[in-house]
């Protein structure tokens, strides 16, 4: 073999691999996904024959609730969906007209896109926030109702999930546990795993929510991975395979071009 051919079969194998690299290293930070938030244990998973730990993140336990139409609903119910929440009361008079007009903003920038997302304001004074107060301040605020619920419910629930279930005391340290009073916007997964929290009248972190939200649309579920996933460590052995061949295939087409004919 002469110093072309070998030439040429190093350019074969080096020039797929190199691409694999470059590729690799431009999109490796294409989309930054919002963090998970509180796991509950560390698993083992198995993954091509090997042992691996597979973290177990905290997910938000159902609960039943009943909306600004009086209809009894779930967060089952939302299967699929990514949940924006916050907590308030109708009688409050300081942040929960101004939290309900940011989230109003939220809700329009997705109108055309609701079947993605569910924004949730749970009641946090159940006893006094019945079910015509709950519509009637959705109405002050032009919510649509089929994509935002006002809701209630038993209010040791709704504590529950506020305190234990989404953490509402790491978000918001000074909150008084004994009236959740804050300026919080909680973001869910479609697999109601918490991916962060917003301080509602931040434009700069309303605007993350906002970038967030379909963000977590591009995630995939890693129990059911794409099929070409699987291929990318492997990549590399592909694309010189494919370069010796190209290589192999060509050379002894040079060789059949020489050879003397009788």
């Amino acid at each position: 073999m002469n110093k072309k051919a070998i030439l040429a079969l190093l350019l074969a194998m080096l020039l797929p691999f190199t691409g694999y690299w470059i590729v690799k290293y431009v999109s490796k930070d294409a989309v930054h996904m919002p963090p998970h938030y509180f796991y509950d244990s560390i698993g083992v998973q198995s993954k091509r024959g090997k042992q691996v730990d597979d973290t177990i993140w905290h997910k938000v336990a159902n609960m039943q609730f009943t909306n600004q139409l009086g209809n009894k609903v779930s967060l089952d119910d939302l299967h699929g969906k990514i949940l924006v929440i916050d907590f308030f009361f109708t009688s409050c008079p300081s942040i929960c007209p101004g939290l309900a007009r940011n989230m109003r903003r939220m809700q329009k920038s997705f109108e055309k896109n609701d079947s993605i997302v569910q924004f949730l304001t749970i009641s946090i004074d159940p006893e006094r926030d019945s079910i015509p107060r709950l519509r009637s301040f959705a109405d002050k605020f032009e919510a649509n109702h089929d994509s935002w619920w006002f809701l209630t419910g038993n209010k040791q629930e709704i504590y529950n999930l506020a305190l234990k279930e989404m953490k509402a005391t790491t978000a918001d340290p000074g909150i008084d546990t004994g009236f959740i009073h804050s300026e919080n916007f909680y973001l869910l997964d479609s697999n109601r795993v918490i991916r962060g929290w917003y301080n509602g009248f931040d434009t700069i972190k309303l605007a993350q929510l906002a970038r967030d939200i379909p963000t977590l649309m591009l995630e995939r579920d890693k129990k059911s991975p794409s099929i070409f996933r699987e291929f990318i460590p492997i990549l590399p052995i592909i694309f010189i395979a494919i370069g010796l061949v190209i290589f192999g295939t060509a050379w002894l087409g040079k060789k059949r071009k020489l050879k003397p004919n009788y």
